[in-house]
Parts: C-alpha cells; sequence; structure tokens
C-alpha cells in the first residue's frame, strides 16, 4: 500500500510541477511519477541541508514540489543549452 501512496503522490506532484514551469517538459505520466518521486528525494536533501528535517524525516508536499520544480529548472536548462 505505501508504494501505491508513493506513486499517486508523486503523480500529482509532478504533474503540479509541470503545470508551474512554463515550457515542453519531458514524457508522459511515468515520466510525471518518476519527476515527482524523485522531487521528494531532492526535497528531502535540500530540507536537510537547510536544516528543516532531521535524519529519517521525509519532505512534505511543498519541499517536494519544489524539488520537482528544480529538476524541471535543470532540464530546461540543460536542454536549452544542448540546442543552442
Amino acid at each position: 500500500m505505501h508504494w501505491l501512496w508513493v506513486i499517486l503522490i508523486g503523480l500529482i506532484v509532478g504533474a503540479l510541477a509541470k503545470l508551474i514551469m512554463p515550457g515542453k517538459d519531458p514524457g508522459g505520466f511515468i515520466v510525471t511519477i518518476l519527476l515527482g518521486i524523485a522531487g521528494s528525494l531532492v526535497g528531502t536533501w535540500l530540507g536537510r541541508v537547510l536544516g528543516l528535517y532531521q535524519e529519517g524525516q521525509s519532505a512534505g508536499f511543498i519541499m517536494s514540489l519544489v524539488g520537482a520544480i528544480i529538476l524541471l529548472g535543470i532540464y530546461h536548462l540543460i536542454r536549452r543549452r544542448g540546442t543552442a
């Protein structure tokens, strides 16, 4: 049941990140799920670096969204630089 919850939240976070970030984004719903899950990992790491989370805590919804937006921003920078 845990993994189903992770996939559902990943889909929601990834879809919101794609809506917030302008531009053409990669992939379909599987890439969107992976973006949301990776965003949560980035958000957790960033929260620990900033002292917002302790060891064993994971990112909340907002920090997961921030992480996914950061990943999309990096994707857009790399894509733009590669086509120039």
